[in-house]
């Protein structure tokens, strides 16, 4: 990027019309992750836009810039997300129209919010690339101006002004700041600026593994196109960049850094506990960044910023976000253990684990399946991933065969749900649901008061995070135990339930 374009983006971007639609979102500390990380970290809020996204910046500028009687005739988008509300929102705001395409796919919460800001909504194909293609159909045939999500000056020069904010807001040092890549258009305006004004600070751009299109492009030397992108963080998930982006992107941007979903989904919970705001993916990813960064590079005492630069999170997502953030934060390991089908052998394994310390048992699953030998399928907590290997090795040494599955994909998406079904040897079998107050140690304290003359041949246990913890347990009681086994339940003293006769247990389990 020679001089001549340099000075062209800062100027493009000191004059960038933004502020009629968008606010100087707020630049604050993350205290508690500072803490943690040791370094001071700083979120530029651009989920607080009227929006919940920093898209209306770029999108209103370029819309402000056109002609009134280019204006006057409409302007046409294609965008699942974000972008089209950007777009609907610089429409109402300009009093022109605004025909948003958008894939059949998008979810109702979206469109809604597209319509209820004035935009009309058109629904073709199944992805992002169809709803383009088709939106440049209707732009030829109905005269309207398209307004690009990231690849064009005037969009560029209206996010560089997330940019122009950062360097005003906080005027001493910053070390390096970290923005999410999608399409480039948001890296491309902040790292224009930044370097032209202040170019001792580190520009770092993020992407998730499976939506590099970035990276893969900068490795390449040239702009390549994905197969296909990874959706869970949806707002970067771009098969192939801008040919403008690419270009500043190639001259301005310091380093990359890749993350996972499981990163994302614990930076997601790491802005939730500092802010009480829940993020969208791709406005964790900077988060997810920095603390990767600095584990990496063991830094101390830095002043690290990042763009949350998105808030438009599904949420139905918050499940699957709250599961895997332990992941992520490295506070959960998984393990498969097989241990003897012989009475006792559980409870001995359930000693070996309390054995290790205070180590709370955070998954439990196991269904009688073998005459000789039961596969449990178990999470526990821990501080640091290198725990999940030393754990493994002390069941081993017990004599309990193990395999570490904190990093299998299976485990964590499918298998773990899965544990289970009917069983031949499940004879005499009596399933009971029971609550109990959720506490460190509590399971294992449930554990140990388990009849030992009764085999255990369902279990199932998942801490959820509430006061509460529930737990589903077959027992193989003979008809002869009723009496004791109705003394055995009222010692206990916990809330259950008997679902011997539920049709789910007997349709699936029995």
């Amino acid at each position: 990027m020679g001089t001549r374009t340099a000075d062209d983006y800062l100027k493009r971007i000191l004059t960038a019309r933004v502020y009629d639609v968008a606010i100087e979102s707020p630049l604050e500390p993350a205290r508690q992750l500072s803490r943690r990380l040791s370094n001071h970290i700083l979120l530029k809020r651009e989920d607080q836009q009227p929006v919940f996204s920093f898209k209306l910046r770029g999108a209103y500028n370029k819309m402000a810039h056109l002609p009134p009687e280019q204006l006057a005739k409409g302007v046409i988008c294609a965008s699942a997300g974000n972008h089209a509300q950007g777009v609907a929102l610089a429409a109402r705001k300009l009093g022109c129209r605004a025909l948003i395409v958008m894939p059949v796919t998008t979810p109702r919460v979206k469109i809604d919010a597209v319509q209820a800001l004035g935009g009309e909504v058109v629904l073709h194909g199944d992805s992002y690339s169809d709803a383009a293609q088709h939106a440049l159909l209707l732009q030829a045939e109905q005269g309207l101006s398209f307004v690009h999500p990231f690849d064009d000056p005037d969009v560029i020069a209206g996010q560089g002004t997330v940019g122009m904010e950062i360097l005003r807001q906080h005027q001493g040092p910053i070390d390096a700041v970290f923005v999410a890549i999608g399409g480039g258009g948001l890296i491309s305006g902040v790292a224009a600026y930044i370097k032209s004004v202040r170019p001792e600070v580190k520009v770092i751009g993020v992407q998730t593994a499976d939506s590099c299109a970035m990276l893969k492009s900068m490795e390449a030397g040239q702009r390549v196109m994905l197969s296909d992108v990874g959706l869970f963080s949806d707002g970067t998930a771009v098969k192939q960049v801008g040919e403008e982006t690419f270009r500043l992107v190639s001259e301005l941007v310091d380093e990359f850094v890749v993350v996972d979903t499981d990163a994302v989904c614990a930076a997601i919970k790491d802005v939730f506990q500092d802010t009480r705001s829940i993020l969208e993916p791709a406005g964790a990813l900077g988060v997810a960044a920095i603390k990767q960064y600095v584990d990496t590079h063991r830094l101390k005492g830095k002043t690290l910023v990042t763009i949350t630069c998105g808030a438009n999170m599904n949420f139905d997502r918050l499940r699957f976000v709250a599961e895997r953030a332990e992941f992520g934060e490295r506070r959960e390991a998984l393990f498969a253990v097989t241990i003897p089908e012989e009475r006792g052998s559980f409870k001995r394994f359930c000693e070996v684990i309390g054995g290790a310390g205070p180590r709370q048992v955070t998954e439990f699953n196991y269904r009688i399946s073998d005459a000789r030998t039961a596969h449990v399928f178990v999470g526990l907590s821990i501080n640091r991933r290198d725990e999940a290997d030393r754990i493994a090795r002390s069941f081993v040494r017990h004599g309990f065969a193990t395999v570490n599955l904190t990093d299998d994909e299976l485990a964590k998406e499918h298998v773990r749900h899965m544990v289970g079904g009917r069983s031949e040897l499940s004879r005499d079998e009596r399933v009971f649901r029971f609550t109990f107050p959720e506490r460190p140690g509590a399971l294992l304290r449930f554990l140990s008061c388990m009849h030992p003359g009764w085999n255990i041949s369902l279990f199932h246990y998942r801490n959820q995070g509430a006061d509460y913890g529930r737990i589903l347990v077959g027992l193989q009681v003979p008809a002869q135990d009723e009496d004791a086994l109705t003394q055995f339940l009222d010692s206990l003293g916990y809330p259950h339930v008997e679902e011997t006769l539920n049709p789910v247990y007997r349709l699936f389990l029995n």
